[in-house]
C-alpha cells in the first residue's frame, strides 16, 4: 500500500488506509506494533469498519419489503474513502453512496470516519448522515484486532492475558450458529470476578457476544503488566473474537448485530439498528489507549 496516511504523537505512530478507512498499524516509540498485521494465513483484516450492517443477514437485508444481497459486515470495509481533512494527529475519510453501494443498501448516505491521536490514545469516530429523502436504517460496528500476545509483556504467553471489564458481567452470552446467525440458545459467561482468562477454546464456536454489557470499557493485557485500554461509552453491544491459535484478539463495540436464525423482518427492526430521518446524523466512537498498566 503506497497511499497510507500517517499520524504521529510523541507516543505513537499510526497509519490508516483510504481502503475501508482501516487502521493499518499502531507503533509505539520503541518500534513495537500493537495492531494485528493482517497475516493472510489467519485473517487479512486489521481494524475493519462495519457499515451499514454488522455480521450476516438471513436471506438478505429487507428495506420496504424488498430484499437486498448485503454482504457480511457490509461494504464499507472494501470501499475506497476520500480524504476530507488531515493533520499530523488526525484524519477524516469519507464514503458516499454510489451505484455499487445501492445494490446492497438503497440509500443516499455519507459515512465520515475519523482517526484522532492524542498521546497514547487513538480515538475512532464515525458519523453516518442520511442524505436521502426517506428514513434510513443503519447498523455500525468497530472491529480492531490487537496483537495477542501484546508487545512489551516480558515474554508472557497468550494464556497469561486477560480481559478485565469495568463492571460485573454475569449474564449468559448469545450462541452463534455455524453460518454466523444467532441461534436461540445461550452459553455460560466466561467472566469471573469481572475477568476473562483468555484461551483458544473460548472461540471454538465463534465470537463471545454481549448484547447489553454493563461495562462501557475494559482492559486487555497481562495482570501487573502493559495493557490496551478500550472505551466504548455509546456502543450498546460487544463482541470479542479470534480464530483459535491466531495472534490477535478483536475487541468489537457494535451498534447492531447479525440476524437471528429465521429472521425475516425489516432491516430497521434488527437489534441496535438506528433509523435516521432525512438530514439526520449519528455519531459512533471508541478509544484505544496503548501501553498503560492494567487497571
Amino acid at each position: 500500500m503506497t497511499d497510507l496516511i500517517t499520524l504521529a504523537s510523541p507516543d505513537l505512530t499510526v497509519t490508516v488506509s483510504p481502503l475501508g478507512a482501516e487502521l493499518q498499524s499502531v507503533v509505539d516509540a520503541k518500534g513495537d506494533d500493537w495492531l494485528w498485521d493482517g497475516d493472510p494465513r489467519w485473517w487479512t483484516g486489521r481494524a475493519p469498519i462495519l457499515f451499514p450492517t454488522v455480521g450476516v443477514s438471513s436471506g438478505g437485508a429487507r428495506f420496504g419489503g424488498k430484499s437486498f444481497p448485503i454482504g457480511k459486515h457490509g461494504f464499507a470495509r472494501g470501499s475506497r474513502f476520500s480524504v476530507v481533512e488531515a493533520s499530523e494527529t488526525h484524519v477524516t475519510l469519507r464514503l458516499e453512496a454510489d451505484a455499487h453501494s445501492r445494490k446492497e443498501y438503497p440509500f443516499a448516505f455519507r459515512l465520515d470516519v475519523t482517526h484522532r491521536l492524542d498521546g497514547a490514545t487513538l480515538t475512532l469516530e464515525a458519523q453516518v448522515t442520511n442524505l436521502d429523502a426517506v428514513p434510513m436504517p443503519a447498523g455500525f460496528g468497530f472491529h480492531p484486532a490487537l496483537r495477542w500476545p501484546l508487545p512489551r509483556t516480558g515474554g508472557a504467553s497468550r494464556f497469561h492475558h486477560i480481559v478485565r471489564f469495568d463492571a460485573d458481567e454475569p449474564g449468559p452470552l448469545r450462541e452463534i450458529a455455524p453460518d454466523g446467525l444467532f441461534a436461540p440458545g445461550t452459553r455460560a459467561t466466561p467472566v469471573h470476578d469481572n475477568e476473562i482468562q483468555l484461551h483458544d477454546s473460548l472461540f471454538e464456536h465463534d465470537a463471545l457476544v454481549w448484547e447489553a454489557p454493563n461495562s462501557r470499557g475494559l482492559s486487555f493485557g497481562v495482570p501487573d503488566g502493559p495493557s490496551v485500554r478500550v472505551d466504548f461509552p455509546d456502543m450498546p453491544m460487544l463482541g470479542i473474537w479470534t480464530k483459535p491459535g491466531a495472534g490477535y484478539l478483536c475487541i468489537e463495540p457494535w451498534h447492531s448485530r447479525a440476524d437471528d436464525e429465521g429472521f425475516a423482518g425489516e432491516f430497521a427492526d434488527k437489534p441496535g439498528v438506528i433509523t435516521l430521518q432525512p438530514g439526520e446524523a449519528h455519531r459512533y466512537a471508541m478509544a484505544l489507549t496503548f501501553g498503560v498498566p492494567m487497571i
